[in-house]
């Protein structure tokens, strides 16, 4: 819809919803760009169950006032990402990306929060907390390679690898506390193998972004991500996450797009 629309002259689209309909309506706009070199903006009325995009860009709540925080805006540029994966057929797929991508626990979590029937009946901290805990009792960690632009290859069993455009996932987790959206580069967090006990009490560290020094956190920074799994494909082919939807697994690759998006915020 967002693609039709842009390609049929309209210069700002507003996306209604959560982090999935932010990203969805983004990569229309992108797409369209891509496909006509027709410049749409993207406004954000955030009222879904994850608004973890819209609270990096510290957008009010208040309907009323959103909408005349958009009217009154001018538009910025910002960076967006790109990522190939595979999706659940087996079959390459790719589709831009806004905020965060990642793969590992976040992905089983997507696809468990995607499901809960108290979805939109309990906030979406708790909500996204406790399937959080849940997966990560259930996660079996997986042996990856990360490649981060033409730097030497890291192999890691991992919990989480994070490939962040913003700040914010899962409920109001600060995973990459430092990331901007206008620096033309992803930070990379790596949360490793680690005690699980350990590793769910420190889940609290993510909320106010104190986990840097944390011995299981590794942080890095580029503009082009590989991840792919190392030994039994089926047994390490991590699940996706892409702006809060799981649509497939690794092999992943992720590309920084600089300025390739217009937002009006």
């Amino acid at each position: 819809l967002a693609l039709d629309l842009a390609a049929s002259g309209f210069d700002l689209v507003i996306a209604a919803g959560g982090d999935g309909t932010a990203s969805e309506t983004a990569d229309g706009l992108l797409q369209a760009f891509d496909e006509t070199g027709r410049v749409c903006e993207l406004g954000l009325l955030p009222c879904g169950t994850g608004i973890d995009f819209a609270r990096g860009l510290g957008l009010p709540r208040d309907i009323d006032a959103t909408l005349k925080h958009i009217a009154e805006a001018k538009p910025r540029k910002i960076d967006a990402g790109r990522i190939c994966y595979i999706d659940d057929h087996g079959a390459l797929a790719s589709r831009h990306f806004i905020n965060i991508a990642s793969l590992g626990l976040s992905g089983a979590t997507d696809r468990a929060v995607n499901a809960d029937k108290r979805k939109g009946k309990v906030s979406a901290k708790a909500l996204f907390f406790w399937r959080t805990v849940v997966e990560f009792m259930r996660y079996r960690f997986q042996d990856v390679r990360i490649t981060v632009d033409d730097g030497r290859p890291v192999e890691a069993r991992m919990a989480l690898v994070a490939v962040a455009n913003g700040k914010f996932f899962g409920g109001g987790m600060m995973i990459a506390p430092d990331a901007e959206l206008g620096d033309g580069a992803f930070d990379i967090v790596i949360l490793r193998a680690a005690s699980k006990l350990r590793l769910i009490w420190d889940i609290r560290l993510l909320y106010g972004g104190r986990h840097r020094n944390h011995p299981a956190i590794t942080i890095l920074r580029g503009k082009k991500v590989v991840v792919e799994p190392l030994g039994d494909v089926e047994k390490n082919g991590a699940l996706v996450d892409i702006d809060g939807e799981s649509p497939g697994r690794i092999l992943a690759t992720f590309e920084i797009l600089p300025e390739a998006l217009t937002l009006r915020y």
